[in-house]
This record gives C-alpha cells, sequence and structure tokens, in this order.
C-alpha cells in the first residue's frame, strides 16, 4: 500500500511538471507547477532540427534561466539541437536550484577548430541539476575526430574536446542522460563539492581513443551509481586530488576498467584519498580495478584509504592490478620509481574469470603499504591455473585465495 502511495504521488507530481513544461511552448518564462519559473529553449529561437546551429540560443535561454529566482528549470523539448561549443556559467544566484531538463538530444558540430578543451561546460553553479527524459542524450559525434587523436602514441598531443565538463558546482545532480561518441571523455569533474551521478549510459566504441566514461579531478564527495558504461578507455577515471569518491553498480565493458589514475605525472598532484568502489561488474574489459602512476614523479603525493569490494569479473584481462610503472607509449625508460606512495588498499570479495594467466598484478614501486586482498576467486580462462606477481610490496591475505598468493 505504501508502494503505491508513493507511486501515485510520484505520478501526479510528474503530471503537474510535464504540464508545467508543455505551458512552457507559448512563452519564454512561465509560472511551473509549483510557482517556480520554466523557460523553454524552443522560445529564444532554438529550432531543434538537428541542422541549424543552436548554440546562441540555447546560452540565451540559459543567460535567462540563470537570472531567475527560485527552483528554475531551463527545458530542452524533443528534438536534436545541433550545437558547437557552449558554455552554461553560473553562479545563478537566486535560483535554489538550476535544472537542466533534457527531452532530446544536444548534437555535436564536427568541425575540430571551433572547440577548445571542451563542447558543453556547465560551470560555478550550486544546486545544478542535468536531468534527461525520452532518451535524451548528448552526442559527441566523435568517429569523425577519433583520426585526429595522437595521444595514445604521443605525450605531447593536441586533446581534443570533452563532452560534457562540470567545473566548480557544487551540490550537483546528474541523473538518466546518455553520452554516445564523445570526442574524447564523455564527462568530467573538475573541482566539484558534491555531485550524484545515477542512471547514466555511456557508449562508444571498444576502438575508440580516450574515451573515458566519468573522470573525476579535484573533486570531493562524488557518488556514480545505477551506471551503464561502454567504451574505448576507462570507464572510470579517478585522477589527482580526489576524496571521498564512491562507485556503486555501475557496469562496465567493453573498456579498459575501473581506474585510479593516471598519478604522478605533473607538477602539484594532490593526494587521492577514499575511494570505495563496490558492486560493479566487468565485462570483457582490459582491466577490472586499477591503480596506476607514472615513474619519475615531478611531486610526491600519496593514494591511500582504498576499498574494492563485491566485484564480478567476466573475461577480464587484469582483473587486479597495481601498476606504477605506468606508460602508454611505445618508448618507456623505466629508469625512476614513482613519487606516488600508495597505502592502506584493500581488495574484498572479488570473483570471476580472468582472460590471462596473471590474475592479481601488483606491481609497486615505492613499497606499497597496508594492501590486504579478502576472498578472491580469480579463474584462468585456458589452459593452467590462474597465477599471482608482485613487486615491492607485501600484502596480507585472509578468506580464500585464487590464485594463490605471492610468496
Amino acid at each position: 500500500m505504501e508502494a503505491r502511495l508513493r507511486l501515485l504521488v510520484v505520478v501526479v507530481v510528474v503530471a503537474g511538471h510535464c504540464a508545467a513544461v508543455a505551458s512552457a511552448a507559448g512563452n519564454s518564462s512561465v509560472v511551473g507547477y509549483h510557482g517556480d519559473p520554466t523557460f523553454n529553449v524552443r522560445n529564444y529561437g532554438a529550432k531543434g532540427n538537428g541542422q541549424t546551429d543552436d548554440s546562441k540560443a540555447l546560452m540565451t535561454a540559459w543567460k535567462a534561466a540563470c537570472a531567475a529566482t527560485g527552483a528554475v528549470t531551463l527545458v530542452l523539448p524533443p528534438g536534436t539541437y545541433y550545437i558547437g561549443p557552449v558554455q552554461f556559467h553560473g553562479p545563478c544566484s537566486k535560483a535554489t536550484t538550476m535544472t537542466f531538463l533534457m527531452q532530446g538530444t544536444l548534437k555535436a558540430a564536427t568541425d575540430l577548430k571551433r572547440f577548445g578543451n571542451d563542447w558543453v561546460e556547465f560551470g560555478w553553479v550550486n544546486h545544478l541539476i542535468v536531468s534527461g527524459q525520452n532518451g535524451a542524450a548528448f552526442d559527441g559525434q566523435g568517429a569523425a575526430s577519433w583520426p585526429f587523436n595522437k595521444c595514445p602514441i604521443r605525450k605531447d598531443c593536441k586533446v581534443l574536446p570533452t563532452s560534457v565538463l562540470f567545473v566548480n558546482n557544487k551540490n550537483m545532480v546528474v541523473q538518466n542522460v546518455a553520452s554516445v561518441n564523445s570526442k574524447f571523455f564523455h564527462m568530467a569533474l573538475l573541482q566539484c563539492s558534491g555531485a550524484k551521478i545515477s542512471g547514466v549510459k555511456i557508449s562508444a566504441p571498444e576502438s575508440s581513443p580516450n574515451t573515458d566514461g566519468i573522470h573525476i579531478e579535484r573533486s570531493n564527495g562524488v557518488s556514480i551509481a545505477d551506471t551503464t558504461i561502454a567504451t574505448g578507455d576507462d570507464c572510470i577515471s579517478i585522477g589527482q586530488g580526489n576524496d571521498n569518491i564512491d562507485v556503486a553498480r555501475v557496469h562496465c565493458g567493453p573498456g579498459h576498467g575501473m581506474s585510479v589514475g593516471s598519478l604522478g605525472r605533473y607538477v602539484g598532484e594532490g593526494d587521492v584519498t577514499r575511494i570505495h568502489v563496490r558492486d560493479m561488474t566487468f565485462h570483457g574489459t582490459m582491466n577490472g580495478v586499477r591503480i596506476k602512476t607514472w615513474e619519475n614523479s615531478p611531486t610526491k603525493s600519496n593514494a591511500a584509504h582504498m576499498l574494492f569490494e563485491n566485484l564480478v569479473m567476466n573475461d577480464v584481462q587484469n582483473p587486479i592490478i597495481i601498476d606504477q610503472k605506468y606508460c602508454p607509449y611505445y618508448n618507456c625508460e623505466h629508469k625512476f620509481v614513482s613519487g606516488v606512495t600508495i597505502k592502506d588498499v584493500q581488495f574484498k570479495n572479488i570473483k570471476g574469470t580472468a582472460t590471462t594467466q596473471v590474475a592479481v598484478l601488483l606491481k609497486c614501486g615505492v613499497p606499497c603499504q597496508g594492501v590486504v586482498l579478502q576472498d578472491v576467486d580469480l579463474r584462468y580462462k585456458g589452459n593452467g591455473v590462474s597465477s599471482s606477481k608482485c613487486e615491492n610490496v607485501r600484502a596480507k591475505y585472509a578468506g580464500f585465495q585464487n590464485p594463490k598468493p605471492c610468496p
């Protein structure tokens, strides 16, 4: 009965919201179902026909909405909105919440000369909500750009634009949207505090270069849940300077897995602390859970207090890996140890199949401290049995262990 009552409330609220959104078609701004302002991008010149450039119209609509008072909603009705780089910036000082409600698709221009570092940028907004309906998506049209990406082979490469960048936002929600075929990263969080990401679907071909699903850097209090990512690079990458990151119930594959790093490449990198990854499923990925750091780091830092638990690996090449000699290029000297110290890392209840025999690889530079493996069962999907390989680490083991622990 309680569930039915909740459902009834949800239906009434959603119906009222849809009515408010529909009524916005005749006015630049209307009063929503709770007396809050709703803006429709069509009333600012957006066509949504997939051909007309709607960049200016969307930014004009955002500017008007951002200046409004209360729980503000900016609506993109069903349609395909072809746009170049756009910036949706705050502060929206009078808004208690700022909702970007997508009911259609944002489609990126393909001319790389138009872009800087990103395509769609949400920045300096408190209580931002990016929400999707009707299969709403960010379509990066990346296939035309991938041949120009030299980053997999050149250290001094020109970085292509990230599809959606969230920068300097506080108490943000991203829900029920899709991102397809990004030119570079699909989504990136930079210097965000308090972010909840859920119900997101990310996809790009397995061969697409550097199409990380969600990248996080210099942020805190971020949760990612109930999300599906299939891409050509890391499903989720947790970069430098992050604290208190929670990842739960994410399906990853294909792709390069769930990574902390890469760390230790640049001057001034911050510590990475309090990472919790749980209840994830990996299918056909290059890696499962990985911590990767560069050698010869210009700044010393820590990667500490991490828990990876309740993970399922289906045909994963490297299910558990610490790599402190990370270098994706052909010419890597391996002369110096990493400046990143790894400590207090736990791997618990991780099960499944590996497609290479070394299912657990702990390759530390500076000796890793406090590494624990508990209840690990990773079977080699081939002839023979799975194995472990360790360098500069004395891990502790508890419960069932397959492969056998390092001596």
